[in-house]
């Protein structure tokens, strides 16, 4: 994937037992762009329309969450956010970063969010699209998280399914997703790795509710991170009440809401969500 003419670094790195693919562009104060959880998924494709605009001011790290892309598979499902979030931390250590801005994106912001719980020294700042985990198990899930969960079940994947999820539950305007854009994150998702062992299942038995579900977490109430949530209204994975949520919840979170929007903020409303996130990591940055 190429972005302007600018060079745009990509490597693998050891993390534990694992190989964690990223791709970096830019200066400054870090930012690690984590992507959401989807059949196909990785981190180059689910921020496309935004890396080059943020790396204007910071340096933009984006990998390959466990399971995805170029990365090492399996996760563990008994905790799979915990799991991510572990392996995240130790990314920044073999980078070298002690703290950095965390954007998220569903799976990806739950993950963030999980960093901040566990680690809050090394979390600067929060940007979270429509993230995973929140309220979940307070209401039964939603027939896009239903289609997400049932990609690899049954007949197992086809690109039929991909393209239904992603039109018809991923975006307000299915109509904008290009067939090659379904077609890359299908082959992306038919991995021989990936099929073996899908990285977003549902749990196994009676799940620990607390590691699913933020909002059973006593320490969000406590976390002091400064928080930005951007949900679009159409959010048809997870549920929009979930910014309402974290708000009432987080002493430093704020909310904006985007009418005519899906799960993918950072996609479907491009300029808005890069400025508003620079705003916010800039006034949030250290001095």
């Amino acid at each position: 994937m190429t972005l302007s003419n600018k060079k745009l670094h990509s490597a693998q790195i050891q993390v534990g037992k694992r190989t964690i693919h990223y791709s970096e562009l830019g200066q400054g104060f870090p930012v690690i762009m984590l992507h959401g959880g989807g059949p196909g998924a990785s981190g180059m494709s689910n921020y496309s329309k935004n890396i080059e605009a943020l790396a204007e001011k910071f340096r933009v790290i984006v990998p390959d969450l466990a399971g995805y892309g170029q990365s090492t598979k399996g996760v563990d499902r008994a905790d799979p956010f915990g799991d991510h979030a572990n392996t995240i931390l130790g990314f920044m250590a073999e980078l070298g970063i002690e703290s950095a801005h965390l954007i998220g994106n569903s799976l990806g912001g739950a993950t963030a969010l999980r960093m901040a719980l566990d680690q809050p020294a090394k979390v600067q700042s929060l940007v979270l699209m429509g993230p995973g985990g929140v309220g979940t198990t307070r209401a039964l899930p939603t027939k896009g998280l239903n289609k997400l969960l049932n990609y690899y079940t049954g007949e197992g994947p086809t690109i039929e399914k991909l393209r239904e999820f992603i039109r018809e539950h991923l975006v307000y305007d299915g109509a904008a997703v290009s067939e090659a854009m379904i077609a890359e994150r299908f082959k992306s998702s038919i991995d021989p790795e990936v099929v073996a062992s899908p990285p977003l299942r549902r749990p196994q038995g009676i799940p620990n509710f607390r590691l699913w579900d933020f909002t059973r977490d006593p320490r969000l109430l406590r976390c002091q991170i400064p928080t930005l949530v951007l949900w679009g209204t159409e959010d048809l994975v997870n549920r929009p009440n979930g910014a309402q949520q974290l708000q009432s919840r987080m002493p430093n979170c704020d909310v904006v809401l985007f009418s005519k929007t899906g799960h993918w903020v950072q996609w479907e409303r491009t300029n808005e969500f890069n400025a508003i996130s620079m705003a916010f990591m800039t006034e949030h940055s250290p001095a």
